[in-house]
């Protein structure tokens, strides 16, 4: 099976690194629009979320219009021994720096942890989705061992075309709730 994700992870890298510079911009301002009228967004006031990497949907002007609301976003710090991850409140991108993988991730001694069961609506990075909710990610398994348990809604932020009929997916795997494309918002169905 792994095999399989490994399979899917590059093709659908290779695809993302071939999105344009416009049309990228413009599928994020869309997924980005469709975001913010959804009501879960609305009434959720803590946020986890990361720090997008250059294929990924632009979170920067996502994160900066969540502090405008006046919401709380946690990012994503790292144990790449453990192979765990904890979330810490970002109130300005100086708070972070280059870290696990290329990621950017709070500056610990800058940044307060965030529990798991304050967060309201967790946005869960990948790269391509099934319309199940399931995922193919970064092949980590971080947010795999994160998210059980978990009372907060999950959610994706996708380009339409990284959200397939189906992928392989594994046991342990743990789908998101809703994928926010530049198409709309998708509930998904198990």
């Amino acid at each position: 099976m792994m095999d399989g994700k490994q399979e899917w992870r590059q093709r659908m890298l290779n695809q993302l690194r071939q999105l344009k510079a416009a049309e990228k911009e413009m599928y994020d301002r869309q997924i980005a629009a469709h975001l913010y009228r959804w009501p879960l967004w609305q009434t959720a006031r803590t946020i986890a979320m990361t720090v997008s990497r250059e294929t990924e949907v632009n979170t920067l002007p996502i994160i900066e219009q969540a502090w405008r609301e006046g919401k709380t976003i946690g990012v994503p710090k790292c144990d790449p021994r453990a192979k765990t991850m904890s979330f810490r409140r970002l109130e300005s991108f100086s708070q972070l720096e280059k870290a696990y993988a290329g990621l950017f991730e709070p500056i610990e001694k800058q940044t307060t942890p965030i529990d798991r069961d304050e967060f309201d609506l967790i946005i869960v990075p990948g790269v391509c989705f099934a319309k199940t909710g399931y995922r193919i990610g970064y092949g980590g398994g971080y947010y795999d061992r994160y998210l059980p348990g978990a009372s907060a809604v999950t959610a994706a932020l996708a380009y339409s075309f990284q959200v397939m009929d189906d992928i392989p997916a594994e046991e342990h795997d743990v789908p998101v709730k809703f994928i926010i494309t530049d198409q709309g918002v998708l509930h998904c169905e198990r």
